[in-house]
């Protein structure tokens, strides 16, 4: 005996006999249909004062309401949501019961002329409706919607259908990134393409994944940075090149962190980690306008409207913790107790420059709220930087902080050959 169906088992049996009732009428998953607009250039039409006789939008179904021999629906493309009025008279009995018959979530196409309700929305006055593609699940509950942050990540198809600002987000970052490039293009750069499979996980300390070069039988590493490659291309002779690159880290997965990521790794022959901060300045100021996309003051929005802060990291450590600001603070013992007392790590066998990182992460970072750079780093965890002067322990490096986050990192090469080997 067969257990009784769930609520879920029985929609679905309902759309798949929906579907096997279209297919017995001769209809089979059409690509014939071509949009002459989408929802918001439909609007903009209309609100522009442009007559619309006859137009064509495909979308996904995402309400209705049935009012006896007419309706109205709600049809979603990738700009956007329009209204579609429906009415029998006007399609046909046919296709009018076809339109009763279609679930939330079908894809429907729609031609028609575009008039104002007297509620005043912009609608489609549909004189032809077609079924597009049959949806055989449903949709998340309308007004619930998919809440759940797992169910969310793991199922973003559904994230996007349900959710308009997910959708926004995806068209902010699209912006953005053809904001850097034509900055960078604008300032003489060049884009370019570094090997994502290397043979050396270098470039950044991370735990890489590995993987298998058949034809070279070789082990591979997914690079964890681009950059010891767009180094090489420098010594070449390219002066200034970026690269908007995937990198790969082996690590822990949050809402901050992801294994997968796009970063954005710039170099520029004949500067130093001056020029690149006020560079960095000016790729989030233009990132910021192209993210609001018309919206006014979006620099203040975003806290960018005024020059970023900057200190360097003794400084901020100082201002952090005034108990030590006229004391040997820097004194091994002194800073160790500090840690301690904030839970950092204070192994006897860590350096001092290590420890103050860490002090520096655990207790300042967070409350850097307000767009900062905090610059000269201990040597001891930037190998890589020039040292702020001969024989210095601080390098030339900065880190850019807002809302409690670091978002940039970077620094004057290092261009001693033998200063760093020493390090290494």
């Amino acid at each position: 005996m067969s257990a009784p169906k769930t609520a879920e088992a029985k929609l679905l049996a309902a759309r798949r006999d929906k579907l096997r009732a279209l297919r017995d009428s001769g209809w089979n998953y059409p690509n014939d249909f071509r949009p002459s607009r989408t929802a918001a250039q439909l609007r903009a039409m209309g609100e522009a004062g442009d007559e619309v006789l006859d137009a064509r939008i495909a979308g996904r179904l995402r309400s209705r309401r049935m009012m006896g021999k007419s309706a109205f629906a709600h049809l979603q493309d990738g700009s956007g949501q329009l209204q579609i009025m429906a009415r029998r008279d006007l399609l046909g009995d046919d296709a009018y019961a076809a339109f009763r018959a279609a679930d939330l979530g079908d894809v429907l196409g729609a031609r028609g002329r575009l008039i104002r309700t007297r509620a005043g929305e912009w609608t489609l006055e549909a004189a032809e409706l077609r079924m597009l593609c049959k949806a055989l699940r449903p949709l998340p509950e309308k007004f619930h919607g998919l809440a759940d942050v797992e169910q969310r990540y793991r199922r973003r198809y559904l994230d996007l259908i349900v959710n308009d600002d997910v959708r926004a987000v995806f068209a902010r970052r699209s912006r953005i990134l053809a904001c850097l490039r034509a900055e960078l293009a604008a300032r003489g750069f060049l884009e370019v393409e570094t090997p994502m499979m290397q043979p050396v996980a270098g470039g950044a300390a991370a735990r890489p994944f590995a993987t298998r070069h058949n034809a070279l039988g070789q082990d591979l590493y997914l690079r964890v940075a681009p950059e010891l490659y767009l180094k090489r291309l420098v010594v070449g002779g390219f002066e200034r090149i970026y690269e908007l690159n995937r990198c790969f880290r082996n690590e822990g997965v949050s809402s901050r962190h992801n294994p997968e990521f796009t970063m954005l790794e710039v170099y520029q022959a004949h500067a130093d980690y001056r020029d690149m901060m006020d560079l960095i300045e000016a790729l989030l100021r233009g990132a910021a306008q192209a993210a609001a996309d018309g919206a006014e003051a979006p620099l203040a929005a975003a806290g960018l409207d005024a020059p970023f802060a900057r200190t360097t990291l003794r400084d901020a450590l100082r201002a952090r913790h005034p108990q030590f600001a006229d004391a040997d603070w820097e004194r091994s013992d002194q800073v160790r107790a500090l840690c301690r007392e904030h839970g950092v790590d204070a192994d006897a066998d860590r350096g001092l420059g290590g420890l103050l990182f860490d002090l520096f992460e655990a207790t300042v970072a967070p409350d850097l709220d307000a767009p900062t750079f905090v610059t000269e780093y201990p040597l001891e965890v930037s190998p890589l930087a020039r040292r702020c002067a001969a024989g210095s322990e601080w390098v030339e490096r900065f880190e850019l902080f807002a809302g409690g986050r670091e978002l940039a990192n970077g620094f004057s090469e290092l261009n001693d050959p033998e200063d760093q080997a020493q390090r290494f």
